[in-house]
């Protein structure tokens, strides 16, 4: 039987770890054999960062909540426990984001689970319907914030179906634009 080297399959397995070594220092991307002990490391290491850096990103998220908490007298923990019998869900991402972006949505937050701690716990129903209610204000709201005149005939008509707007079917724009309004 002849013998097979596999010169295009051995070049090609070769070329692609000297590519993965691209940047690399001193013989590192210039000899195979290195090369490939250094990819080899990088991808393990690249492997255990990608899994640190969630740790790092939650230390990072719970010490600026902590540092929040703090400025509105409550411990971090007392603070997420009181959230947790409040039935508050809300993530250390979004309360980190909160206590820097807004301090006073985060001070209401530090009320609430104050509150909950004490005893005066917000029925779960209660809250629903409020949010209900405010998501239909704001639907209201924005359907009469609509800016008409960027919107097609069909599309205002469609609108204008909706509200029971009576003869919408022969008006032109400009009309059903003022007869939205």
């Amino acid at each position: 039987m002849a013998r097979v080297k596999g010169s295009n399959i051995h070049a090609a397995r070769r070329k692609k770890i000297l590519k993965q070594a691209k940047g690399y220092f001193g013989s590192k991307h210039k000899l195979y054999r290195t090369a490939k002990e250094q990819v080899m490391h990088s991808l393990k290491y690249s492997y255990r960062d990608r899994r640190q850096t969630k740790r790092n990103m939650r230390k990072l998220w719970i010490t600026r909540i902590n540092a929040a908490c703090r400025m509105n007298d409550i411990s971090y923990s007392k603070f997420i426990n009181g959230l947790n019998k409040a039935d508050i869900k809300v993530n250390r991402k979004m309360l980190s984001e909160i206590a820097i972006d807004d301090p006073k949505a985060f001070t209401q937050l530090v009320k609430q689970a104050k509150g909950a701690l004490e005893g005066k716990v917000v029925k779960a129903e209660t809250k629903k319907e409020e949010v209900k209610t405010d998501v239909k204000e704001k639907a209201s709201k924005k359907e009469d914030s609509k800016d008409f005149s960027k919107m097609t005939v069909a599309e205002l008509k469609a609108v204008a179906k909706e509200k029971g707007i009576a003869g919408y079917t022969t008006m032109k724009k400009a009309d059903l634009i003022d007869a939205l309004k």
